[in-house]
């Protein structure tokens, strides 16, 4: 897979919003990356990497104006509709990350509850490189797409999902911090 080729092919390469979509993704794929190396953890190193730098592929449908997001869809979908993406690309595993990565995975009682424009099933990271990639996207935001936030920010920020998230969160902390 040549993850660069498939950015290229949905963000004109070198525009703002491009920048901001590398940028992030390199800083995400750089943390879970040093993570398995300092924790020697059984993780697919290659597969960390190709599905970090894409995790976010489905920004550029959604409408943020503040990352340079002109779409139409909510933010909140952008995994769901990047999912799509990258299986009509053929890669359905990518494709897990993509649904799986918002705050810590959002349960089907966190979509039902809160009403969040997504279908009623659960979408939480399960395999040890999903996890991976979701705690290390927890660190960099995407208005400052190469600056870490401290833990303790990046735990705030979580708090909007519940307990439950915030104690993935800790664990995955202990796990891969």
């Amino acid at each position: 897979m040549n993850y660069q080729q498939i950015i290229d092919r949905y963000f004109e390469p070198e525009s703002p919003l491009w920048h901001i979509l590398v940028t992030h993704s390199r800083c995400v794929a750089d943390k879970a990356l040093e993570a398995i190396r300092r924790r020697r953890l059984a993780a697919d190193a290659t597969f960390v990497e190709e599905a970090a730098m894409l995790h976010d592929i489905g920004i550029f449908l959604t409408d943020a104006p503040g990352i340079q997001c002109f779409g139409t869809e909510p933010y909140i979908r952008h995994g769901l509709l990047g999912a799509e993406l990258l299986r009509r690309e053929g890669y359905p595993l990518h494709a897990l990350v993509c649904e799986r990565h918002t705050g810590t995975g959002l349960t089907l009682d966190q979509i039902v509850r809160q009403q969040l424009p997504l279908p009623h099933r659960d979408f939480v990271p399960v395999s040890l490189e999903e996890q991976l990639i979701c705690w290390a996207d927890k660190f960099f935001s995407k208005t400052h797409p190469d600056q870490e936030c401290p833990q303790a920010v990046a735990r705030q920020k979580l708090e909007k999902f519940g307990a439950e998230g915030l104690q993935k969160f800790d664990a995955w902390c202990r796990r891969f911090g």
